[in-house]
């Protein structure tokens, strides 16, 4: 139920972390995959070649870069019957030291840049009889974190959009999910964190036990974990399954868990 032979998918903020691995698997599962980022990686070349990916530069905050991304998927490619909005950018700070311009570039590319890749892509997802969608969300976005609040916000609305979404368009068979992921490891979001700490691996062993099961395990989840979530939601195997928010993260935000 996941062979996805014949069918165009887009994946944006698909060059690296969780967007590469999503593209990489669902072209292993026989999609014909395009993928639009900021800063594509020469790296990915050969890998994405093999796989028959097309890798283009997409800013999502650009509406008309959006739309060129899946005019261009349609015109290569085909029907679109695919879509997961996957980039996305990170906000540590409190809301006094958070900037007009800080709050533009966080939710421009967490929010808006998915209601563009949605706006364009309905009309091309309802003629082909329906479609699936993946909005690549957080946890941040099903409970309060105190360090970055503005980040949390810009997930919370994703998540809005998406039960909205998944509501409008039931009779359209377009089926509207996101991810709930965090902290994943080998990421650009995680790496810019790492980057920039003093301490490299107590801030990996700070991730890991912040969720429960990842303490149990001794380890992050990774982007192929995420990857293998969005095959789920974007296959027939969940043909009636839309508006949910699959949390992908250790069972941090299930709460306070038991003392060790």
């Amino acid at each position: 139920m996941t062979d996805l032979k014949n069918r165009v998918a887009v994946v944006t903020g698909g060059s690296s972390g969780i967007g590469r691995a999503t593209a990489k698997l669902l072209a292993r599962h026989g999609a014909r995959v395009f993928t639009g980022d900021l800063k594509p990686r020469p790296e990915n070349a050969e890998s994405f070649a093999e796989l028959g990916i097309t890798e283009l530069i997409c800013d999502v905050r650009s509406e008309a870069q959006v739309h060129a991304l899946v005019e261009r998927a349609v015109a290569d490619g085909g029907t679109l019957q695919i879509l997961v909005s996957n980039a996305g950018v990170d906000l540590e700070g409190q809301v006094p030291d958070v900037s007009e311009a800080q709050w533009d570039a966080c939710l421009d590319t967490n929010l808006k840049g998915s209601f563009f890749v949605a706006k364009h892509s309905i009309p091309h997802l309802r003629a082909a009889g329906g479609g699936a969608v993946v909005f690549t969300s957080s946890n941040a976005g099903l409970l309060p974190r105190a360090h970055d609040p503005v980040y949390c916000v810009s997930k919370a609305a994703l998540n809005a959009l998406s039960t909205s979404l998944a509501l409008c368009h039931a009779r359209d068979r377009i089926r509207f999910n996101t991810v709930c992921p965090g902290p994943v490891a080998d990421t650009g979001l995680i790496e810019e964190s790492l980057a920039a700490a003093a301490n490299r691996a107590a801030l990996v062993q700070e991730f890991i036990e912040a969720s429960p099961l990842a303490r149990a395990f001794g380890r992050m989840v990774t982007p192929d974990e995420v990857a293998e979530a969005i095959l789920y939601l974007v296959s027939d195997a969940a043909a009636l399954v839309t508006g949910t928010a699959l949390r992908i993260d250790g069972g941090k935000s299930l709460g306070v868990p038991p003392r060790a």
